[in-house]
């Protein structure tokens, strides 16, 4: 097993982890910074050979992969230390090769330390359960036990837009589990994926409880299709999450997928408070997030009151070097996506909707937009832009609001901001999603909190407590005496 300076003297691409060695293999992937537009690295595809290497490397290493608690703990409080250690080079690496802004790659950093801490407390938690017996003729006198076992192999899919702290999601639950672990790096964004995988390494992982491979598509469609892996965790679009679902199987799944951002201004809101958040929120990280505020339903009472403050916001965010401390936004992954978010905008404003502010794309930047006089056929309103637009939708009857977002489909955070109990209490009732942030906008996520969505925006849910036990099965227990 090469160490981090052996692996960094090499040079070349970014190499795949396969049963505890560096493997570059011959076909590669060219890695382009969306600000310069230049090739900033490549990185080494894995062959389908490679991916059954993988797997068959995390098969063999299920036993040294289910060690006591209190030794996955200390592997990932070690790999912690190390992240925090190394996090300025990591948040560089994400800003160049994906252009997110480096303030928001060093948050990313520090909410990825949490999430690894996170992720040690829960592997000393992991629970049985008792299961009395005695209410019954037949189990009276006999003793039941509900236990906890790893699932064995865990294959884990990320996308581009918060690689670091997703893959933490992915990885330090299946480790915290006992289980031994295939990830699949965005191609987007290898270098900071491969770093991480440095750190388990250097963190004492034994080989092949921690394997990582890169590629395009059909490298996650090798590593979902292989019956190998036991559970399947994979973040990405709705389309993308139908497929992994099909080849899954009986396997089980944890599924993150899109979702339309629905964010609900009442009439007895803050007006003053919820323009600026909103604003932000949806146009941090470019809007690739699928929490991202998109459809913004702001009530006429408030109207006047929100708009002015919001607008303000959205025309002062500075675009620029993704690098430097005073951008707000940063191009979006590439070309080709700034030049589809800007066809749709086109598209809606030739139907008759109206541009607030924004709506011009340079190279892969697009200016923060906001629509309105939108209808619900439009792309920009019933599919996921992930882009910095921002569609606000006026209402004056809460109820059709609601429909709406059920009607949709999608149901993974919704933000209302509100005053009143009982409007509050009524969306908690009858809003069909994963998560509804009071007072806050959609992308509120605390890492230690179980997070997902229903219907197309996804089946189970993440968070370190959430997806340990997702990641083990029950196996039942029962003693005659």
């Amino acid at each position: 097993m090469r160490s981090a300076s052996s692996v960094s003297a090499l040079g070349g691409p970014v190499p795949c982890l396969i049963g505890g060695e560096w493997r570059k293999t011959g076909a590669r992937l060219e890695v382009i910074d969306p600000y310069s537009e230049a090739s900033v690295s490549q990185v080494a595809v894995a062959t389908p050979d490679d991916v059954r290497d993988a797997v068959r490397a995390a098969v063999a290493a299920k036993p040294a992969a289910a060690v006591a608690g209190h030794l996955r703990a200390d592997l990932l409080r070690r790999v912690r230390a190390l992240v925090l250690e190394r996090s300025e080079a990591i948040a560089q690496s994400i800003t160049r090769e994906t252009g997110k802004p480096l303030k928001d790659t060093r948050a990313e950093l520090k909410r990825s330390a949490e999430t690894l801490g996170f992720c040690a407390e829960e592997a000393i938690r992991i629970e049985g359960q008792h299961v009395p017996l005695d209410g019954s003729e037949l189990g009276a006198g006999k003793l039941a036990l509900l236990l906890r076992f790893p699932v064995g192999v865990v294959g884990a899919v990320v996308p581009f837009n918060a690689p670091f702290n997703m893959a933490c999601h992915k990885i330090g639950p299946a480790i915290a589990a006992g289980n031994a672990v295939v990830f699949k790096a965005p191609p987007e964004a290898p270098t900071c994926i491969q770093m991480l995988a440095q750190a388990f390494v250097d963190a004492g992982a034994a080989p092949g409880v921690l394997n990582l491979v890169h590629g395009r598509a059909d490298v996650g469609e090798a590593l979902v299709r292989d019956e190998r892996v036991d559970f399947i965790s994979f973040t990405g679009s709705t389309r993308a999450g139908l497929s992994v679902k099909a080849a899954a199987g009986l396997r089980r799944v944890t599924l993150e997928l899109g979702g339309l951002g629905p964010n609900i201004v009442h009439a007895d809101a803050d007006a003053a408070k919820a323009a600026p958040m909103c604003a932000l929120n949806g146009t941090r990280l470019a809007g690739q997030s699928c929490v991202s505020v998109q459809n913004l339903f702001v009530h006429q009472d408030r109207l006047t009151a929100f708009m002015d403050p919001f607008l303000q916001t959205m025309k002062a965010l500075r675009l620029g070097d993704p690098m430097s401390p005073d951008t707000d936004v940063g191009p979006l992954i590439n070309r080709a996506a700034a030049e589809r978010v800007e066809a749709w905008v086109e598209e809606a404003r030739a139907a008759g909707a109206k541009v607030l502010c924004g709506g011009r794309r340079k190279d892969a930047f697009y200016e923060p937009t906001a629509l309105t006089d939108v209808t619900p056929d439009m792309k920009v309103v019933c599919q996921e832009i992930f882009g910095p637009v921002i569609v606000v939708r006026p209402y004056s009857d809460l109820g059709e609001v609601i429909d709406w977002i059920n009607r949709s489909g999608f149901g993974l955070n919704c933000g209302l901001f509100s005053d009143s109990t009982r409007t509050v209490m009524r969306v908690i009732r009858e809003l069909r999603c994963g998560g509804i942030i009071v007072n806050g906008t959609s992308t509120f996520r605390p890492d230690q909190t179980p997070y997902g969505g229903v219907g197309k925006s996804g089946v189970g849910r993440e968070g370190p407590a959430r997806a340990v036990r997702d990641m083990t099965e029950e196996r039942l227990v029962v003693f005659n005496y």
